[in-house]
């Protein structure tokens, strides 16, 4: 009891102050690597003396402890010895549910995606190969004539059978053209970008129906000075038959960018999945089911999610053929239901919730994070939840995404309890918040409504808020649910962003602290956050 009172009688004292009891830190770090947990034994003496608490850490390989070496688990002991000498709590992340590239390393099938529906496939010489009934036509891809497409802005002019944008002072830059699509198919697009001096993010945009909700939400990786490289977009149709193709920048500063040789085409099994949720059928044109392994080979594609190593997908490789056994004759028209996996940005991947094995895995890691750092401290990691909702497990079961939101963060709240009766549990505030992301969409690929995803989130679990836009909302929301809060703040974005949230907290019931969370690992200014949340 005499080594609690001092912390109750400092929580008392900055409860009546209007401050924060805990100051945190974000630490994600690869622990695998000797000199980084060097770094990290470093800026745990500087936390210490700078007041902070506690230690938000993560590192992809909480994923995999079964597969890691002894070295592993000897960093981990430093960094246990290191915030136990510094009087910090560490708060292991578990529960990748939105970025679930790490949990996928187990299972790479388990990843989310729509599905494909009644996609035609032509056999020649024994192999089916995708032969769309309705190609999508897509006019003056070769950039020879400007005219052919719908509009440009002013910007937009052109070069020597390219279309040039070439510094548009921070305006618009686009070049648009109407596309016809089928729905419930895949389609890829390719494009060639050579860029001098640009300042900017090339996009390319499919923006579908009355509501104009995107297709596609990849990161064609454009240097600001490249010669002359192709890239690549895949994007599925959903229900869609229309939609206008954007190539172009939303805002830039300067330099010059050229397209050329775009060209649009329906495909298939681009990163495939096979997994129970996600069934695959083939059929003859009158509706006769195909046995994989009678009538055709097992049919996969070995690179999806296997480029560098389990769990990493890229946009586009060359997908897998199906090979017929036995005689077929030349021009046999089939039909595909199947599923894909959808990667958004820069590789993000969202794993099924729908399946068993993926709530598996979940448990697995849980208990061997807590075998490895023990304590009462857990963050859940659900975030930026991008795509939801396809697999057929999912639709049978009548959930919303919300509702399979909510219930996966329930029954992750109740294991870690089942590890740890006494445990504390955090999770990022986004998806439970309906002034953030917990919307009625449409969100991203999601399908269906994320609402209502709080109303299984347990009270007792701790909000990690970030919603620094819709701040005063979002906090008020949380404490009239009873909802204690972290406030995430910082996030590399300098001082008036954290003052806004210091000025919105005051009078907020439940506001635990405040944590220094940076994405770009700059700790330069630790001690000048503790001392202005303080």
């Amino acid at each position: 009891m005499r080594l609690l009172l001092p912390t109750l009688l400092w929580f008392t004292f900055c409860l009546l102050r209007g401050t924060a009891a805990e100051l945190w830190l974000y630490a994600a770090d690869n622990l695998a690597v000797p000199e980084r947990v060097a770094r990290l034994e470093a800026l745990f003496d500087r936390a210490h003396a700078a007041g902070y608490t506690h230690v938000l850490l993560t590192d992809s390989k909480f994923c995999r402890l079964a597969d890691l070496p002894k070295a592993y688990f000897t960093n981990v002991g430093r960094i246990r010895a290191a915030a136990a000498r510094n009087q910090l709590t560490l708060v292991p992340a578990v529960y990748p549910v939105g970025y679930s590239n790490d949990l996928l390393w187990h299972d790479p099938d388990l990843a989310e995606g729509p599905p494909i529906r009644d996609a035609r496939f032509v056999v020649h010489a024994g192999v089916a190969r995708p032969e769309s009934e309705a190609p999508p036509r897509l006019r003056g891809g070769d950039f020879a004539d400007l005219k052919q497409w719908d509009w440009k802005d002013d910007t937009v002019t052109p070069d020597a059978g390219t279309a040039r944008m070439s510094d548009p002072k921070g305006g618009n830059a686009r070049i648009v053209q109407k596309i016809r699509l089928l729905p419930w198919r895949q389609y890829h697009l390719s494009v060639r970008v050579k860029t001098d001096g640009f300042r900017g993010e090339p996009e390319v945009k499919i923006l579908a129906g009355p509501e104009g909700r995107s297709l596609n939400f990849t990161t064609l990786g454009v240097a600001p000075t490249q010669d002359w490289q192709t890239h690549h977009v895949i994007f599925h149709s959903l229900d869609h038959t229309n939609a206008n193709l954007y190539l172009g920048v939303w805002g830039t500063s300067g330099g010059t960018l050229w397209w050329d040789d775009a060209m649009l085409e329906e495909t298939a099994l681009v990163n495939l999945v096979r997994r129970p949720g996600a069934p695959f059928h083939l059929r003859t044109a009158d509706g006769r089911e195909l046995r994989e392994g009678t009538d055709f080979e097992p049919v996969h594609d070995p690179r999806m999610g296997r480029v560098k190593w389990p769990g990493d997908y890229d946009v586009w490789h060359e997908p897998p053929v199906i090979r017929m056994t036995g005689t077929w004759p030349e021009g046999t028209e089939l039909r595909l239901d199947a599923a894909h996996a959808v990667s958004v940005h820069d590789g993000q991947v969202m794993i099924d919730l729908a399946e068993p094995r993926t709530l598996d895995l979940l448990h697995e890691q849980a208990r061997r994070v807590h075998a490895l750092f023990g304590g009462t401290n857990f963050m859940m990691s659900h975030d930026e939840i991008r795509v939801l909702g396809w697999s057929e497990a999912a639709k049978v079961s009548g959930r919303t995404p919300g509702e399979w939101i909510g219930a996966n963060a329930r029954d992750g709240f109740q294991f870690l309890h089942s590890l740890d009766p006494a445990a504390r549990v955090f999770v990022w505030s986004d998806m439970f918040d309906p002034n953030h992301n917990a919307v009625k969409g449409p969100y991203y690929l999601v399908n269906g409504s994320l609402e209502n995803s709080w109303l299984d989130l347990p009270k007792d679990v701790v909000v990690v808020n970030w919603n620094h836009g819709k701040r005063d909302a979002s906090l008020r929301f949380f404490a009239g649910r009873g909802q204690r809060q972290l406030i995430a703040g910082y996030y590399d974005n300098g001082w008036p962003e954290l003052d806004g949230w210091i000025e919105s907290a005051r009078g907020v019931q439940g506001i635990v602290g405040f944590m220094y969370t940076t994405w770009r690992q700059d700790y330069s200014q630790l001690e000048e956050f503790a001392r202005r949340v303080r």
